[in-house]
């Protein structure tokens, strides 16, 4: 580099950029960390006759922690003790992994009690749209 760097705004992913970011990031934490302890921690819910996926958690590991991305589950399978399942092996699993603690954020008007009802306990919150939601953040100890 000559000169001072030049900063532009991305409206949309430049994977070019995405991977020096998150290479760089991972070589900078690898020299303070466990190197190679990140991971994908998917449960799938399939539909029994065609395989084909109709929900589940979306997460992942990381330095410890486990971080619920996603959770979703179609109305029909609500209710019946699915998301508890699933989040039940979620967390096994994350405790095989070494992992001391969950995280996850939810909106007010999504399942912050679902999470709360399984042990979680928020630590945060900011207002956000639309009016009156709230991104609430919650964790939990997996020790």
């Amino acid at each position: 580099m000559t000169g001072d760097p030049m900063l532009t705004l991305a409206l949309t992913r430049d994977e070019r950029a995405a991977a020096a970011i998150e290479g760089g990031l991972a070589d900078f934490n690898a020299a303070r960390f466990r190197p190679g302890d990140a991971a994908t921690l998917d449960i799938l819910v399939r539909d029994d006759n065609s395989g084909e996926p109709l929900g589940g958690l979306l997460g992942h590991t990381s330095f410890g922690l486990f971080f619920l991305d996603l959770v979703y589950l179609p109305g029909l399978l609500r209710g019946h003790g699915l998301g508890s399942r699933i989040v039940a092996l979620a967390e096994d699993e994350a405790r095989r992994r070494g992992c001391t603690a969950a995280c996850v954020y939810t909106v007010s008007f999504q399942a912050p009690e679902f999470y709360e009802r399984h042990g979680y306990s928020r630590f945060g919150e900011i207002a956000c749209p639309p009016d009156g939601a709230t991104r609430m953040f919650l964790t939990k100890s997996l020790a």
